[in-house]
């Protein structure tokens, strides 16, 4: 979850105003915040989120410590490739995550020969990537998706209109599985280099390598 700090500054003179942060981790802004307080000449400080809600200090605390042992500050990249040939298609997810104060990077990838086009294997991947998150036990969370297809990411962002019956069911099964876990999914389209770990998994799934791994990243 992203936050901005909103908070009212005072000089010694009594002159106030009110300074905003730019957005950061949920973590970040709370570290931020505390640091703040101990200047002695700031209150009213309160958090908005990405939807525009606020928080208060304690409500970020409480959050915080709920969500601690499970999954958060979740990122998902996926990418789908097609093989015309062979009618395969190729699925790659990756997926950071935050649990017990530790970073973490899942990989998955898997094949089909159930689609048709590449655009479909690209909702697909996406779709595996949820299936993922659903392993890992994510839930009510904010979750940025980040892919390089711009026909799955400008549908799900509402630019673009689905007019395929076959893209439209996947993006209804798409919606369908994130209301039922209550993911509240912000798309982002990226070039494929941005993707290259998603990339790589699907094309690796292509060419017949199974990959599932989770591994611990080291501290900044």
């Amino acid at each position: 979850m992203k936050l901005i700090i909103e908070w009212a500054y005072k000089t010694p003179n009594g002159a106030e105003t009110i300074f905003q942060s730019k957005d950061m981790s949920a973590e970040k802004a709370l570290l931020f915040s505390k640091d703040l307080e101990r200047t002695g000449r700031t209150k009213h400080i309160r958090f908005i989120d990405e939807y525009e809600s606020y928080w208060t200090l304690k409500e970020l605390n409480t959050y915080l410590n709920e969500i601690e042992t499970e999954p958060h500050n979740v990122t998902v990249y996926f990418d789908g490739g097609f093989d015309v040939s062979t009618n395969k298609s190729g699925l790659g997810c990756v997926i950071y995550y935050t649990q017990s104060g530790k970073s973490f990077r899942l990989r998955k990838n898997a094949s089909s020969i159930e689609h048709r086009s590449n655009n479909e294997a690209e909702y697909a991947a996406l779709y595996l990537g949820i299936e993922e998150l659903e392993q890992l036990k994510v839930h009510h969370l904010p979750v940025q998706f980040i892919g390089d297809s711009q026909v799955v990411i400008n549908q799900l962002s509402d630019e673009w209109s689905v007019v395929e019956k076959v893209l439209s069911a996947w993006a209804d099964q798409v919606e369908e599985k994130l209301n039922q876990l209550g993911i509240q999914p912000e798309y982002k389209l990226v070039q494929r280099k941005q993707n290259a770990e998603a990339d790589r998994l699907a094309t690796q799934s292509l060419n017949g390598i199974d990959i599932t791994a989770t591994s611990e990243l080291a501290k900044e």
